[in-house]
């Protein structure tokens, strides 16, 4: 059977469920829909927000060729057989879901048909566009933002399912209590819809004829029991990515490549994967070995290139090395002591001695006066002030006890002598 999201799948925007920002009376896709022409746009929001839903009503209400690609099982031969098909037509709509998976290579064949106006695009992501789209495909194309859907337009997309599902209405339901319904499913209006079906499919009328009661205890007890069957190959994302990281954290390359394999067998976005990364790499590794970061940031472009299923090689070789680097949050823990002095003390004044002087002006209120170069001193050091007399002398990056780190703090204690306790 067709699952309930796509059974009840709406066909105008005014059954569309939130979006009115975009798709309300007045709003400007609305009107770009109503005056048949829609430009080539980016529709980003989290899961279940409605960017397919949307997609298919532009198609439905200006009646163009239709194609739809998903960015995890096309490349560039599906993408130039489409644009192939779409110049035979006055005009075509494409459609690609998860945009942000395609690479490069996949996002520039899309470029030419895009300016030419071949196919007027619409790609969907739950990932920011300005990193995940090239530039001179964004530069051609609208983003529009789509917002969480809210408890009442989740409750409300409940009761139109039970209304208006053929299937649903011969259970008789009664929706009493929705808390857990809303929960499980994160506001993710294709996981409410299909738990609400698997949930109405698993409770067992005490009597025939009675109908089914839905609670938020029943709910509980049925997705404990049969979560994997709407959680995509039962993977806990935020648990596995959490495991990832923390493994990583401690040191254990066993541990960081078992969870890795999990998120690459689940089907996650390699970037997303990288992206962390690069974040560990600062946060937990940072100057006790300064090249995680660079490995980092280097397997982050690779995997872009790359794709699947090569990206793989390159994430777990990145994985391995940060789990083996020594660690250190101490840059961390400086930019944290940092932001917690900005908000004591507010916004204190530059010292004038390290003011920019650009004009006469600027120079006689003393702007620059009495600046030391470092460059003009032995050592290229000079041991004056760089901070708002406030807060003069605090200490706000405390070296980590790391081999590398340890150098730092003996140069450090070199220059400052015991400014700053080093």
């Amino acid at each position: 059977m067709v699952p309930l999201a796509e059974r009840i799948r709406p066909t105008t925007l005014d059954d569309l469920a939130g979006q009115q920002h975009l798709t309300g009376k007045g709003s400007i896709l609305r009107k770009a829909i109503e005056n048949g022409r829609i430009p080539s746009m980016i529709l980003w929001g989290p899961p279940g927000t409605g960017k397919t839903t949307i997609a298919n009503i532009i198609a439905n209400t200006l009646k163009v060729p239709f194609y739809t690609l998903s960015a995890i099982s096309s490349g560039v031969k599906e993408v130039r057989e489409v644009i192939a098909e779409a110049q035979t037509k006055a005009s075509a709509i494409l459609f690609i879901d998860e945009i942000h998976r395609f690479n490069k290579g996949q996002q520039d064949a899309l470029l030419g048909a895009v300016e030419k106006g071949v196919v007027t695009l619409i790609g969907a992501t739950t990932e920011n566009p300005s990193f995940e789209v090239n530039s001179a495909l964004l530069s051609r194309s609208q983003v529009y933002v789509l917002k969480a859907l809210d408890e009442k337009d989740l409750v409300q997309l409940l009761q139109t399912a039970i209304e208006k599902d053929e299937w649903l209405k011969q259970k008789n339901i009664e929706l009493k209590e929705t808390a857990a319904l809303l929960s499980i499913s994160g506001g993710d209006a294709r996981k409410l819809l299909n738990l609400l079906e698997l949930v109405a499919d698993s409770i067992v009328p005490e009597k025939p004829g009675n109908h089914v009661v839905i609670t938020d205890e029943k709910v509980m007890d049925i997705a404990q029991k049969k979560i994997a069957l709407y959680d995509k190959g039962g993977e806990q994302h935020y648990d596995i990515i959490s495991a990832f990281i923390k493994s990583m954290r401690g040191s254990d390359p066993n541990a960081a490549v078992y969870w890795l394999a999990r998120m690459i067998e689940g089907g996650e976005d390699v970037k997303f994967i990288a992206r962390r990364m690069v974040i560990l790499a600062s946060e937990d590794i940072g100057n006790a070995n300064p090249t995680a970061l660079v490995m980092a940031n280097t397997t982050f472009e690779a995997v872009n290139k790359i794709g699947n299923p090569e990206a793989r090689i390159i994430l777990s070789q990145c994985a391995v090395y940060l789990a083996s680097s020594p660690k250190s949050n101490a840059s961390y823990e400086a930019i944290a002591n940092a932001l917690a002095a900005v908000q004591q003390y507010g916004d204190l004044p530059v010292p004038l001695h390290i003011r920019n002087a650009p004009t006469k002006l600027m120079k006689n209120l003393g702007y620059g006066k009495n600046y030391e170069y470092s460059h003009s001193y032995a050592n290229n050091f000079s041991p004056q002030e760089y901070l708002p007399k406030e807060i003069a002398g605090k200490k706000f990056y405390e070296p980590g006890k790391n081999a590398r780190e340890e150098e730092l703090r003996k140069f450090l204690k070199s220059l400052w002598k015991d400014k700053y306790g080093y």
